[in-house]
């Protein structure tokens, strides 16, 4: 299948009732483990790269990985998003380097640190709206701020944002901001704070509704019944995981991160994207230890990243069919993304809020 937009995908997930993992990619063996994953069990796809991966591995770089992907299974269908845009210029060089979607994050100000205010948001949001919209490309907003509910404090991950001291109105999303947010930005999904956070160390307990939000969540899906809703920082850093990397010589601290059964509801209740990046993160690092623990003359590294792919596929599979879109992909007849602006440009595709 060719690359498809991620409002695309996200349609298809609200009307078939599933949510879709979007894995963060850096480099060659983590495409190939969440393609080999989707493939064995039929799910679509949607990779995505933040700024820093893209520092990290360039564009071009990226996009040929992207391109391999297609061609080797040209029967899934993928979506191709920039995670965290800061500005509407960081997005329209994703478009131009041919992502499928992107998203614009006016939470934070172009520095990707400082608090922006609801005004600004709204603003480079409509921009990056406008502009996506006539390429056929997707666009997905930020309301809110990710951070703890514990601390009270905003976290930073790959260089990107606020860890200061935040009020509660900023870490948790108000629904009624959500409606006018949507209804003047138009984006086709909605990324919202409800007490997660990127990276490792989210929770110092099992989150429950004090430091997880899940009934703002709904709150926001009841105004919002037809806006496609995204979990960030939604990784579930399974204890299994951090033990085997402690096992074999790291030392990762005590943590928790948000629990699969949580995604679940918020499935149910109209999260359609869910991020995750630090679940793959550690399955690679905890085989990539594992095989130089126990084969200390090994050196060749196709010997220690097989391992890794591996672990880091079964990761994906167990997201793929855990939120249901296993068995989806050959349910999905590519929309071409010059398809896509024609029903932009009818008003077909308008948010719809209540």
């Amino acid at each position: 299948m060719a690359l498809i937009s991620l409002r695309q995908l996200l349609d298809h997930a609200a009307e078939h009732g599933y949510g879709l993992p979007a894995f963060n990619v850096n480099n060659m063996e983590q495409m190939l483990a969440i393609m080999k994953a989707a493939d064995a069990v039929g799910s679509p796809v949607i990779m995505q790269a933040s700024r820093g991966a893209r520092q990290f591995a360039n564009d071009i770089v990226l996009g040929h990985l992207i391109k391999a992907a297609i061609e080797m299974y040209p029967h899934l269908p993928i979506c191709m998003h920039q995670d965290h845009g800061n500005s509407p210029q960081t997005c329209l060089s994703a478009l131009m380097n041919g992502f499928s979607s992107v998203m614009m994050d006016g939470s934070l100000e172009a520095d990707g640190k400082t608090p922006s205010d609801f005004e600004y948001n709204v603003g480079v949001t409509a921009k990056v709206s406008e502009m996506s919209h006539l390429v056929g490309a997707s666009i997905e907003g930020e309301l809110g701020h990710l951070g703890s509910l514990e601390t009270g404090k905003g976290e930073a991950e790959d260089g990107h944002g606020f860890d200061g001291e935040m009020t509660m109105d900023m870490l948790v999303t108000d629904a009624d901001e959500a409606a006018e947010f949507v209804k003047r930005t138009n984006v086709d999904a909605l990324a919202v704070a409800i007490g997660t956070s990127h990276g490792a160390y989210k929770f110092t307990r099992k989150p429950d509704g004090d430091i997880l939000a899940m009934g703002a969540l709904k709150k926001i899906h009841k105004k919002l019944p037809d806006t496609h809703l995204v979990m960030h920082g939604s990784s579930s850093v399974p204890q299994e995981l951090q033990d085997i990397v402690n096992e074999y010589g790291g030392e990762i601290a005590p943590t928790w991160g948000v629990p699969v059964e949580e995604i679940e509801v918020g499935i149910k209740h109209g999260v359609r994207k869910v991020n995750i990046d630090t679940d793959l993160r550690l399955a690679l690092t905890g085989a990539i230890r594992k095989l130089l623990w126990t084969k200390r003359g090994e050196f060749d590294p196709r010997k220690y990243l097989a391992p890794g792919i591996e672990a880091m596929s079964e990761v994906c599979k167990d997201r793929f069919e855990r939120f249901g879109s296993a068995g989806q992909a050959n349910k999905i007849k590519p929309i071409p993304l010059s398809d896509m602006a024609k029903r932009y440009e009818s008003g077909s595709l308008m948010a719809q809020v209540n």
